[in-house]
This record gives C-alpha cells, sequence and structure tokens, in this order.
C-alpha cells in the first residue's frame, strides 16, 4: 500500500506522489518563541515527526520546522522583562529543544528562524509590490486579496466570514477590509530593519512564505500545522506564495492536526489553559506522553485527562515487557531494524500510510505483544520482539532498553526511593530469602520496596522489578 493523506484543501484523501520523484519536501509551522511551549504545542511536532520517519522509508526527505522568533507576543514580553528579544527568544528556543527531545521528536532538517531571514522577506515583499498584489500605505505593506480569487479556497470560508473570523483590524489605510499586513513600521522602542518602506518588521504570515521558498522551493510536497492555522496563517500564506510565483501551486498537501482539549475548552496560552510540556515531563515519562499524544487520529480533538496518561504507561509497560522477556537488553539504534532483519510488521506500516493511523497502528503493536506472550518458541518470541520494536521506531517508540524503561526515567523522578543497585541487592537477597523459606522476611522486603514505590514480579527462574508509575 502506498501512503495516502487527507487533503485539507481537497477535503479527500489522496495517495502521495512527491513532485520529485524520490526526494519529498514538508513545511511545518513551529512555535513563536516567547513562552514554554505546552503539550497542544507538541501534538504537530510529534505528530509531523512521526510523518517524517514514515516519508524517510521512501524517500529522501527535506523537512522544515521554523522558528518564529520576532513578533509582537515577543516584543511584549520581553519589554515586561526589560531584555532584547534576542536574550527572550534563545531562552524558550533552547527550552523547546530541550522540551521536544523529551517528547523524542527528531531535528527537522531545516530549522530557519525569521530574524535570519528579513533581507529575504523583504525582497519577497517587494516581488509582491511589482506584481500588484501589494501596496504601501502609511508605512505598511498590505497583501491585496482582491487580486487573489481563489483567496478562501483553503477555509472554505466566505469572504464575510473570513473577515469576522480574523478579526481584521480596522484600518483608513486599507483598501479592502480583509487587507492583511506584510510589513509593519516599528516605534524607536521596538525592534526593527530597515527596508523600501521605512524601518519596520514584518507580518506573521510572510514569515513562513519566505523561509519556505528559501529552502524548499516554490512548490513543496506537504505543508503541515495545527488545525488553527488553516485561516488565517495558512490561507494568507497561500495567497502570497501562489501570487508571487506566477500561479505556481504553493502546497500540494495541506495536513492539518486536531487541537488538544482540557474539558470543553482548546488548550491555549492566551486563556492560561495550558499544560507545559516541561511540567508534564517532570511528572511523567516522555515516551509516555508521545504514546499519549498519538493515541487519537491526528485530524481530531484530543482529550488530554489523567487516565489517557495513565492508560499509556499501561500500553509501553506490556509492550517493553515483550523486549525484556525476549532477552533485548540493549536500547534501539538507528540501524536496529535494518541490522536484525526483521522489518516493522506489515499491518503497522499499512496503518501508517492509512492517513497515518496512529491508533490502529498502536492496536497492531499491542497485537504482535500479544502473539509474543501467547508462543512458547524462544526464537518466535525473539523474531517477533524485533518486529514489534521495528514498528514502534515509526512511532518513536521503545528506544530504550527494557531495563531502563522498568527502571523509571529522570522525568518520572529518579530520586523516588532507592538506587538500582540498591534495589537489585534487595531483590537477590528476597530470592535467596524465599529459597531458604524465611518468607516472612521475604514478604519484609517486598513491602519496603512497595513502599518506595517499586512492584518486584516473580517469575520463572526469580524475581524482577520495575518502579510504579
Amino acid at each position: 500500500m502506498a501512503l495516502h493523506v487527507h487533503n485539507t484543501l481537497s477535503r479527500t484523501k489522496e495517495r502521495f506522489e512527491p513532485l520529485d520523484p524520490g526526494r519529498a519536501t514538508m513545511y511545518v509551522c513551529g512555535p513563536t518563541v516567547y513562552s514554554y511551549v505546552h503539550i497542544g504545542n507538541a501534538r504537530p511536532m510529534v505528530v509531523f515527526d512521526v510523518l517524517a520517519r514514515l516519508l524517510r522509508r521512501s524517500y529522501a526527505l527535506v523537512y522544515a520546522r521554523n522558528l518564529t522568533d520576532v513578533d509582537d507576543k515577543i516584543n511584549a514580553a520581553a519589554q515586561r522583562e526589560g531584555v532584547e528579544i534576542g536574550v527572550l527568544t534563545a531562552r524558550y528556543i533552547a527550552a523547546f529543544h530541550e522540551d521536544m527531545a523529551g517528547l523524542g521528536v527528531l531535528p527537522p532538517d531545516v530549522e530557519p528562524r525569521v530574524t535570519e531571514h528579513i533581507p529575504e522577506i523583504v525582497g519577497f515583499i517587494e516581488r509582491l509590490v511589482e506584481r500588484g498584489h501589494a501596496y504601501e500605505a502609511e508605512g505598511h505593506v498590505l497583501f491585496s486579496v482582491a487580486t487573489f480569487p481563489d483567496y478562501g479556497m483553503l477555509s472554505r470560508r466566505s469572504l464575510e466570514d473570513m473577515i469576522a473570523g480574523a478579526r481584521v483590524e480596522v484600518a483608513p489605510y486599507k483598501r479592502d477590509p480583509a487587507d492583511f499586513v506584510l510589513w509593519k513600521p516599528s516605534d524607536p522602542d521596538i525592534v526593527g530593519w530597515d527596508s523600501p518602506w521605512g524601518r519596520g518588521r514584518p507580518g506573521w504570515h510572510i514569515e513562513c512564505s519566505t523561509m519556505a521558498e528559501a529552502h524548499l522551493g516554490e512548490t513543496i510536497d506537504i505543508h503541515g500545522g495545527g488545525q488553527d492555522l488553516v485561516f488565517p496563517h495558512h490561507e494568507n500564506e497561500t495567497a502570497q506564495s501562489t501570487c508571487v510565483h506566477g500561479g505556481a501551486v504553493f502546497a500540494r498537501y495541506w495536513m492539518h492536526n486536531g487541537l488538544v482539549n482540557m474539558g470543553s475548552e482548546k488548550m491555549a496560552k492566551s486563556t492560561g489553559n495550558v499544560l507545559r510540556v516541561r511540567d508534564l515531563l517532570a511528572e511523567h515519562d516522555g515516551e509516555v506522553l508521545r504514546l499519549a499524544l498519538l493515541s487519537a487520529h491526528y485530524r481530531q480533538p484530543l482529550e488530554w485527562t489523567p487516565q489517557l496518561v495513565a492508560e499509556s504507561a499501561q500500553k509501553l509497560d506490556r509492550l517493553y515487557g515483550v523486549l525484556r522477556d525476549a532477552g533485548i537488553d540493549e536500547p534501539a539504534s538507528a540501524g536496529t531494524e535494518s541490522s536484525a532483519g526483521d522489518g516493522p510488521p506489515a499491518p503497522v506500516v499499512a496503518a501508517l500510510e492509512d492517513d497515518l493511523n496512529t491508533p490502529l497502528a498502536i492496536a497492531e503493536l499491542l497485537a504482535v505483544a500479544r502473539a509474543a506472550n501467547r508462543t512458547d518458541s524462544a526464537a518466535e518470541k525473539a523474531a517477533l520482539a524485533r518486529s514489534l520494536r521495528a514498528g514502534a521506531a515509526l512511532l518513536g517508540l521503545l528506544e530504550r532498553s527494557p531495563r531502563a524503561w522498568f527502571a523509571g526515567s529522570a522525568g518520572e523522578a529518579q530520586t523516588r526511593g532507592p538506587e538500582e543497585a540498591e534495589i537489585d541487592a534487595l531483590v537477590a537477597r528476597r530470592d535467596e530469602l524465599r529459597k531458604a523459606r524465611r518468607f516472612a522476611e521475604a514478604d519484609a522486603i517486598r513491602d519496603e520496596l512497595a513502599q518506595a514505590g517499586i512492584v518486584i514480579e516473580d517469575v520463572a527462574g526469580g524475581s524482577r522489578w520495575r518502579r510504579s508509575r
């Protein structure tokens, strides 16, 4: 089966075929770095990380994910702290990278920053002005929506609905209320750059159009992001890029993930209704959070609950248990699949190739785990375990050794309870006491470890332990 994805533009599932056979390009909107990211911000990072892993099986992928490091929210936050915006953004870029690493998100091939592309942005705007798609007014440069008849095709909204939905600024210098800003003037106390229209800074939408062109070309294969970006951000990107390139298609496949909700409300920094990734990583293993983010189909909303996190931890215990029982002790490596000679289970690949159906892929992994637990053949168990790990790698899961998993992670607070060596010694002592039929003393050790959050499991040949989650 070939990869099929749901294209927001056509509202249908389409077979993915890159413009350049053998080479695929993907651009995903990254964060605006003025604060720590929340778990809702992390969902597209994890979703498109899975898609990138899948694409790399078949294509030479160039994956660009930008950082917006100049923005009015950044300016406001820097002014409140009394620091230069570069100080603020450096802090939150580092935090973003740390949080994404905690979730197992691999770095993109290219990570462009707005402040590194100001000359290209100015040149992009100049071309729009020259082609009659933009105009200068009172130090601003605005895109003229009337010059792009297909405006609204991506979001499928009427012009009136789009104006209302964008909460556009009513300004006397606009020719049309729907026109949006490409460049705006900066006061002396606000960051700015010289331009043909005076000292100023770019608008939000023009930044991604420029960076996509700079690193991926006029037409890209996949453009991704959260559902909340369809309008106005991606609608405006489409308009700018199509017009500046003489009608060439900007993005051939548009993919948008659903939002993460807490209760009945979407997670949003503007409302304070957030769970920061770094706070969650302090309480839970990053792999648990990653599996939780993949537990619903990417196009559907995801309800974030403590139960979801707990169930995700239980599933990973089951999957890592298969690796442990099969005697696979080493952590995963980039060459695990090819060196072991066992590829991912075909049903897992088929699920992911069907519009990135991660819930079904996870269910198929659990089916492999059940098969491994049922077999009495050590060779078959080992083969199933290797295939399980290869399939999980496509989802960014099972990348540690089973021992490290069951010992707990830094994110789960390694400070809980005794160290591994002490636990090993206590478990060994308990085994000795049981062999000597000194059960009361053995039970006392079991109870002592249980109070420290250590669960002992008695199996054939002895005992093993894991930290409770």
